[in-house]
C-alpha cells in the first residue's frame, strides 16, 4: 500500500509519484490541511450535519492522515491512472477512489488559491496575472493530452481520437512562465484532436 511514510525517504520515487519535491510538498501541506478544515469543519459530518460524537471516533479509514490524503490526490493528478488502478495502490475500491478524488479536489484547489499558485482559468485575465508576470512577461504555451476511456458511440470516438497520440484523449492548454516554471494559465478541457492554435484562439487569450 502506498503511503506518505513509505515514500518520505525516497525522494526520486516521491517526485515521480507527485510531481513535487519533499520541500514543495511540505509547503503545500499546511495550506491543504487548513483548506480541509474550512471546507469540511471538524464539528460537522461531510454532509454538513452537526456531529453527534467527537471527530476522529469510530474506525480509522485508509486515508486517515492528511499527508496520505494529499499524496493520494497528487499521485492521481500526476499519473492520471484509471480509478480502479489508483485504488489498488491505496487499498481502496473504485467507488471509494472516486469518492475521495471528488472529495479532495476542492480542498487542493482552495489550498493552491490560498498559496497564490492556482493557475488562471479565465484567458482574458492572463495578461494581468501575477503568475504570468512574475520575473518577466515571457511564457511558453503548449497543449497537454491525457488518455481517456474510448467512447462507445461513433461520433464521440471520432471527436476524441488524437492522431498524434494514437488513442482517445482530452486536451488542455497550459501557459507556463518561462522564468519561474509555474503554470500561469490552464485552459478548458477540449477534445484531443483539437489543434493547439485552435484551442488558443477559442480561449481568446489576451
Amino acid at each position: 500500500m502506498l503511503t506518505y511514510a513509505t515514500l518520505q525517504d525516497r525522494p526520486r520515487e516521491f517526485l515521480a509519484a507527485t510531481g513535487l519535491t519533499h520541500d514543495e510538498f511540505a509547503r503545500v501541506l499546511p495550506a491543504f490541511a487548513a483548506a480541509s478544515a474550512v471546507l469540511y469543519p471538524p464539528d460537522k459530518t461531510w454532509e454538513g450535519k452537526v456531529r453527534r460524537r467527537q471527530s476522529g471516533g469510530g474506525a480509522k479509514g485508509v486515508l486517515s492522515q492528511i499527508e496520505d490524503k494529499l499524496l493520494f490526490l497528487l499521485t492521481y493528478q500526476k499519473t492520471n491512472p484509471q480509478q480502479s488502478m489508483h485504488g489498488l495502490q491505496f487499498d481502496l475500491s473504485q467507488p471509494q477512489t472516486h469518492y475521495w478524488i471528488h472529495h479532495l479536489l476542492p480542498v487542493l484547489q482552495h489550498a493552491l488559491a490560498t498559496l497564490g499558485v492556482a493557475p488562471e482559468r479565465d484567458a482574458s485575465r492572463v495578461a494581468t496575472s501575477p503568475l504570468a508576470l512574475e520575473g518577466a512577461p515571457d511564457g511558453v504555451l503548449d497543449g497537454t493530452e491525457r488518455r481517456r476511456h474510448r467512447p462507445t458511440d461513433a461520433t464521440p470516438q471520432k471527436e476524441l481520437y488524437s492522431g498524434k497520440k494514437k488513442t482517445h484523449t482530452d486536451k488542455n492548454l497550459l501557459l507556463v512562465n518561462a522564468h519561474t516554471n509555474k503554470v500561469a494559465y490552464l485552459g478548458p478541457t477540449v477534445a484531443g484532436k483539437t489543434h493547439d492554435k485552435k484551442a488558443a484562439d477559442a480561449a481568446q487569450m489576451c
